[in-house]
């Protein structure tokens, strides 16, 4: 059973952590997938290679595409490329996120932009351009956000923008209803990437909490596929937590009971 098969899903900042985890999923499913990675060289681009090769060993298409979502330019050439070589695109996953761990009143102007830029315009850049394409096969639209829309986490920045996304995707719910769109996210609790290792400097006590509380990056791409799928049809503009019932409970997660 591929549930996905014949289908393209975009997946922005796929080289690694979530995104690497929703690429593998989907193609699992049977999707073409595009690979996106926003800097030339290095361990994004080394990752999305490797990726790259693994997805089409296993029979399915994978077309890697360098951009920077906060760049316009870079936007339109992702979604053009996508057009041109894959023929069509089904799913569009807005994983890509970058910012500094830093409280806000220490943020420079230029971190400032940047958190607004990528996390929030580079989302609607995708957006706006990923419609045409949707729309002709009556796509699905997920975002990845995170309890930081919602809940206090020291020198995380990065939530504020993820709350306003949440507000987008409710909006574009609607405003895309009559093109047939679907448009929902997938807000995760405390997930172990490469992120982890640094917010856990900043965040006093986070091992403390027992390990069954942590979601993995493979529960993250579950959700995310469900919400692609026919089975998700009723859905629209709603957020989905899913943090091991973390935020059912803060006080005693916190004190491990």
């Amino acid at each position: 059973m591929l549930p996905f098969k014949d289908k393209v899903a975009v997946i922005t900042g796929s080289s690694r952590g979530i995104g690497n985890a929703i690429a593998r999923k989907f193609a699992a499913a049977g999707a073409d997938i595009v690979i996106n990675y926003r800097k030339a060289g290095g361990s994004s681009q080394e990752q999305a290679e490797l990726l790259c090769r693994e997805i089409e060993g296993s029979g399915r298409r994978a077309l890697m595409v360098q951009a920077d979502i906060a760049v316009k330019d870079d936007v339109k050439r992702l979604f053009a490329e996508t057009g041109e070589k894959l023929g069509r695109l089904d799913m569009l996953i807005l994983n890509a996120a970058k910012a500094p761990f830093k409280p806000f009143e220490k943020l420079f102007e230029r971190e400032l932009r940047q958190l607004v830029e990528t996390n929030y315009l580079g989302n609607i850049f995708c957006i706006q351009e990923g419609v045409r394409l949707l729309e002709k096969t009556e796509g699905r639209i997920v975002f990845i956000s995170s309890l930081g829309s919602r809940f206090y986490n020291p020198a995380y920045p990065l939530g504020s923008m993820k709350a306003a996304m949440e507000s987008v995707v409710r909006d574009c719910a609607e405003g895309l209803r009559g093109r047939k769109i679907l448009v929902n996210a997938v807000c995760g609790g405390i997930v172990k990437t490469d992120s982890f290792k640094v917010l856990r400097q900043y965040w006093e006590h986070i091992d403390m909490l027992p390990d069954e509380l942590f979601v993995e990056p493979d529960e993250i791409a579950d959700v995310a596929a469900f919400l692609c799928s026919p089975e998700s049809r009723g859905i629209t503009g709603q957020t989905v937590i899913v943090d091991k019932g973390l935020s059912n409970s803060l006080f005693r997660a916190a004190i491990g009971a």
